[in-house]
């Protein structure tokens, strides 16, 4: 099978040849082209919900994430991660369990490349811990690990922690000696010490930098700024123009590095609905008119209604940026960051054939997925 469409990068037309699901050959005309753009399919490696579906549910019906899928590959996205934030143990495993019979079983659960755990083991301070049920917040303990990689059959990717909490330091060493997944920092109150401590730990990655905080915090230092400043941490970040105003993720961008950022949704089950009253887990939310999910209980922010192509046209608004530059943010950044092998390439030969046509207008910044093709072979 051959993809054709115009390159993000020198705008010249190219043919991407497939077999098998891996991509073998491409070809490059030089040739300036006028028709849809081709780039390797986006990653979002923060899903809490879609379509009307919470993956923080063990009861969600394997019929319905199969059609939550569906409709996030309309949006651009050939893998991402279901996200599982903080409950109860059981609401926790179950949920992993329920999501790893989807991958096992679904004909398209292989976009479910991979688990993120968020939380338990967060902030229990107003503010670092967002949304998150406070009654669910805990320590943190190698064995309780144990027992959510059992659920979910060894696919957790990314566990989000704060490293201030009880156990995290220990559970971040054991977690990296492991080498399955990576440790984000995310939902903390920590110190610039404890920071350090737990980058020498092991962790790498920033989860939804900016968020997860103090409405009001010292101008210096403080942890989102600890986290900006070292190198040895990528960031995700949720560009919908409500987690982060334009000049922060600007800011962010030059300061971590283009390399060094991901685009992410947090979308939770009221992305791509109408408005009105939905649930996450054990919280009850609302998708307001203005695009909002907020908790019903105090109006605070509780995940997105995101999808990647509407982020990845505020990146390249906000942080003023080339469409080819935001794509690595949602593809090879992602890929590489979380350790997803076949994805690490910008349609290189040898990588999965995970593919997104789209057509994207300079003028009004507005981006139109046209076809998704999301590879077989992994």
């Amino acid at each position: 099978m051959i993809y054709s469409g115009r390159s993000p990068e020198t705008d010249e037309l190219l043919h991407v040849h497939e077999d098998n699901g891996v991509i073998v050959k491409v070809e490059k005309t030089g040739r300036p082209h006028g028709g849809p753009y081709i780039a390797p399919g986006m990653i979002d490696l923060q899903v809490n919900g879609f379509a009307g579906v919470d993956y923080n549910s063990p009861d969600t019906p394997q019929d319905e994430i199969a059609r939550s899928i569906e409709v996030i590959r309309r949006t651009g996205v050939t893998r991402f991660f279901p996200t599982v934030i903080t409950g109860s143990h059981e609401n926790i495993t179950g949920s992993l369990g329920n999501l790893a019979r989807a991958k096992r079983e679904l004909s398209n659960g292989n976009s479910l490349v991979r688990f993120h755990v968020e939380g338990p083991w967060i902030s229990p301070v107003d503010g670092p811990r967002g949304a998150h049920p406070k009654e669910h917040v805990r320590a943190a303990t190698v064995d309780e690990w144990k027992r959510f990689e059992e659920a979910a059959e060894g696919h957790i990717g990314i566990l989000t922690l704060a490293p201030e909490q009880e156990g995290a330091l220990s559970l971040i060493e054991h977690v990296t000696e492991q080498g399955r997944a990576v440790v984000a920092l995310g939902h903390t109150n920590a110190d610039t010490s404890r920071i350090k401590d737990a980058i020498r730990a092991g962790a790498t990655m920033s989860t939804h930098l900016g968020n997860g905080s103090h409405q009001v915090i010292a101008r210096f230092p403080n942890y989102i700024l600890d986290q900006m400043a070292s190198d040895e941490l990528c960031a995700g970040l949720i560009v919908d123009g409500i987690h982060l105003d334009p000049s922060f993720v600007k800011i962010a961008v030059r300061a971590k590095g283009l390399d060094q950022c991901i685009l992410v949704t947090d979308a939770v089950a009221p992305a791509g609905c109408p408005p009105g009253i939905y649930r996450i887990g054990h919280l009850e939310v609302e998708l307001t008119p203005e695009n909002r999910v907020e908790l019903t209980s105090s109006r605070r922010l509780a995940g997105s209604a995101l999808t990647m192509d509407s982020g990845l046209a505020k990146l390249i608004q906000f942080a003023e940026i080339s469409l080819c530059e935001a794509l690595k943010t949602a593809t090879t950044n992602a890929a590489r960051h979380a350790r997803i092998g076949g994805r690490q390439g910008f349609l290189d030969p040898g990588d999965l054939a995970d593919l997104i046509l789209f057509d994207y207008d300079s003028a009004s910044g507005s981006i139109e997925v046209r076809q998704t093709v999301c590879s077989t072979a992994g």
